[in-house]
């Protein structure tokens, strides 16, 4: 039987829930912040291939890049709420993935060079904002491409929500991995890594969840 069509249940209670996305996001802010403080003194390799200097510097899908945010709540929840393992995989696989992001930001502290933005205004504001308050490190793995791709595996073999969204999910996550290329914030082999590492850290929750809840 697909695994989209077993029946399963996840958490009801909406309150557990939004407490269990602010423990995802805390836990991220700690992983993201804490893996630059302490690696902040050390090399950092730069991975930058000649394929990323072909990439163009797009400046409008900085609204991609920050948009996701709304994205990562809704599927949060729905990821969380249909689960079929009794709304453990989800949020399981997100604190693996964190943790060896977190891992690899210390032990392999990776940078980039951005472009000159010199004629600020408009959306090039954003992105000079984005620039100044985020520094380029914290890259390998895309922490975005992570959770938006980590976002669209929560739903996408789950037949409880409209097939439609899932298709829409999936949109959103490429669009998003594809915006931090274009707006200068990762290189290819970030946007890979975190794809895979959403992959893998699913497989390995829902393995630890030997077997689904029956509802």
């Amino acid at each position: 039987m697909n695994e989209g069509n077993k029946p399963g249940s996840g958490i009801k209670d909406p309150k557990l829930i939004i407490l269990m996305i602010i423990m995802a996001a805390t836990y991220n802010f700690l992983v993201y912040f804490g893996g630059r403080k302490i690696s902040g003194g050390f090399y950092h390799h730069n991975l930058t291939t000649g394929l990323d200097d072909i990439i163009p510097f797009i400046p409008w899908t900085i609204l991609i890049y920050w948009g996701c945010v709304v994205f990562w709540g809704i599927n949060y929840y729905l990821g969380i709420r249909y689960d079929k393992f009794g709304g453990r995989c989800f949020p399981a696989a997100h604190f693996i993935g964190e943790t060896i992001c977190f891992i690899l930001f210390v032990l392999f502290p990776t940078t980039m060079v951005r472009p000159e933005i010199r004629d600020v205004g408009g959306l090039l504001s954003i992105v000079e904002t984005t620039y100044k308050n985020d520094s380029a490190d914290n890259l390998l793995p895309s922490i975005h491409c992570f959770v938006s791709w980590l976002c669209w595996i929560g739903v996408r073999g789950n037949s409880r929500i409209p097939k439609w969204y899932r298709i829409l999910s999936f949109i959103i996550a490429a669009s998003v991995c594809i915006s931090t290329l274009t707006v200068k914030q990762h290189v290819i082999v970030d946007v890979i890594s975190g794809v895979l590492l959403a992959e893998v850290s699913y497989y390995i929750s829902s393995k630890i969840e030997l077997q689904p809840n029956k509802g």
